[in-house]
């Protein structure tokens, strides 16, 4: 999967068409322009592509943590749970799906959750057609999206697709050699695998990210906040 960087929203999303999803909407969304297309991460290697984009995962990862501390060093009373917010709103076609996937997420690891907000949200899932197929993407400077494809959604198993590009947005990076029941290995394995759980390595390594990573942001941040 690609991965572009805008900050919080990453894993290859399959973009359902209206048929398989019910009335789409009358005009699709066209994905932001702002970020920077050599930064993305996507559901399936690109011609050119090295597979795991390590600088452009970590960038996207780095950026909704900062996102998340930044909101918590405004708030230090808030809970103690790491919560990441996401917005639907410019992929109502997908709502199931994205839905479906931050449930998945949110039994698989202890240590962050995802939540659906109407403003101030970490990062956004956006539906429309592009010959890239879907894919995360940040632009480095703390926004981000996640990008669903419709013609890849017809293709390969939709919530396995918002799942793990959902994956980017907590850290992990594409490994498209790997097996089915590896979540981030995306399209690797064919359109015939739907699995969309992540694996026992992969939830510890979510969980690891966001015990040392956030709370390492969250320093910084409390810091930065100390010295205005």
């Amino acid at each position: 999967m690609r991965i572009s960087l805008p900050l919080l929203s990453t894993a290859v999303g399959l973009g359902l068409t209206a048929a398989v999803l019910g009335t789409g909407p009358a005009a699709t969304a066209a994905a932001p322009q702002e970020p920077v297309r050599a930064a993305q991460l996507g559901y399936q290697p690109s011609a050119g592509s090295s597979g795991e984009d390590a600088a452009a995962n970590r960038a996207f990862f780095e950026a909704v943590v900062k996102s998340v501390a930044e909101k918590r060093a405004a708030n230090p009373s808030a809970a103690a749970a790491v919560t990441v917010y996401y917005s639907a709103t410019n992929a109502p076609s997908f709502r199931s799906q994205i839905s479906r996937s931050a449930q998945i997420w949110n039994s698989s690891v202890s240590n962050v959750r995802l939540a659906e907000s109407s403003s101030g949200a970490d990062f956004a899932y956006y539906e429309g057609n592009d010959s890239r197929g879907s894919y995360a993407s940040t632009n480095g400077h703390g926004s981000g999206y996640i990008f669903l494809d419709y013609r890849q959604n017809q293709q390969y198993d939709s919530t396995r697709v918002t799942a793990h590009e959902t994956g980017h947005v907590l850290g992990l990076p594409d490994h498209y050699s790997g097996p089915c029941s590896e979540l981030m290995s995306g399209g690797g394995p064919g359109p015939s695998c739907t699995n969309p759980y992540p694996n026992s390595t992969e939830r510890s390594r979510v969980n690891q990210l966001w015990a040392n990573g956030f709370q390492a942001a969250l320093d910084k941040a409390l810091e930065k906040a100390s010295q205005r």
